[in-house]
């Protein structure tokens, strides 16, 4: 019987594609323990059942033939939050976390109606709600499967304050003013090469790819997010890495004022807001 230690040395060396082979090897060989990274660095002569080997061994040929690590593990850490998911829901990215910071800081309120369009396995509304348990979230996603797993997410993390709806964006939301419309929607563009790259390929494509270069579903938002947010209500988005300026002229078009971007992690304008134009409007008339 080969060892903890004999076992990660394979797998690692097999992972050729991966960025961080034994990272994922540890990871995979952990999930199947049911134990803590430093229980294979504590006791690496310990071997494995046959059905412990068995299992670690499919798995390394599931990431071997580019499965996303997260799925194969069936959760990921968003906001120190631990997220379970499903190949219904994107995987939930760190820069996505710059969007849920931008949400705080544009409302101050200590009780607030926030609405999370697109919420996927629930990251950003979770992340909002665990933050501010005296604000109400609705979280919305077309997709029943979808919408599941964000339940599943907030029962398991014991979080109350959100409310889930099936819909298609604003139209799924109820007939409530809210402080703040977020959305991380579907942005990149039909024919992007990034579609056929990485972990991408395996999540879902109808949360991935919109029309009109990516822009459709960002332009419905904000066409109909006005009679849905209060007269000083933002609504936010995260967009793709050279879609600023588009989002920006979107805005625009549909009376948004007060326009503002924040840069991801490496730098790159990825989150654009604004505030409904009622707001500005008042605000700009000396009213």
């Amino acid at each position: 019987m080969k060892s903890i230690a004999q076992l990660l040395q394979e797998a690692t060396h097999s992972l050729t594609h991966s960025d961080s082979a034994k990272l994922d090897a540890e990871l995979l060989m952990s999930h199947v323990l049911q134990k803590p990274r430093t229980y294979l660095y504590a006791w690496p002569e310990k071997t494995l059942n046959s059905d412990q080997k068995q299992a670690f061994l499919e798995l390394i040929d599931h990431r071997k033939a580019g499965q996303p690590i997260a799925y194969l593990l069936g959760q990921k850490e968003f906001w120190s939050l631990p997220l379970k998911l499903s190949p219904a829901v994107l995987i939930p990215r760190a820069d996505t976390e710059i969007l849920v910071e931008n949400v705080l800081k544009c409302i101050q309120t200590e009780q607030a109606m926030i609405a999370d369009l697109g919420t996927g396995s629930g990251a950003i509304a979770l992340a909002l709600a665990s933050e501010r348990p005296h604000w109400h979230i609705i979280a919305t996603d077309y997709s029943k499967p979808a919408l599941e797993v964000a339940r599943q997410n907030a029962l398991h993390l014991k979080i109350h304050n959100i409310e889930f709806q099936h819909g298609n964006w604003c139209e799924a939301l109820p007939n409530r003013l809210f402080d703040a419309i977020v959305s991380n929607p579907p942005y990149i563009a039909e024919n992007d090469p990034h579609l056929k790259q990485g972990d991408v390929c395996f999540e879902p494509r109808s949360a991935l790819v919109a029309q009109n270069n990516g822009l459709s579903d960002i332009e419905t938002i904000a066409k109909q997010a006005h009679i849905y947010l209060k007269p000083e209500g933002y609504l936010l988005f995260e967009h793709g890495y050279n879609q600023a300026d588009a989002v920006k002229e979107i805005l625009l078009e549909h009376g948004y004022l007060d326009i503002q971007n924040s840069k991801d992690l490496n730098g790159t304008v990825r989150i654009t807001y604004a505030r409904n134009k009622a707001a500005c409007s008042k605000k700009n008339s000396g009213a």
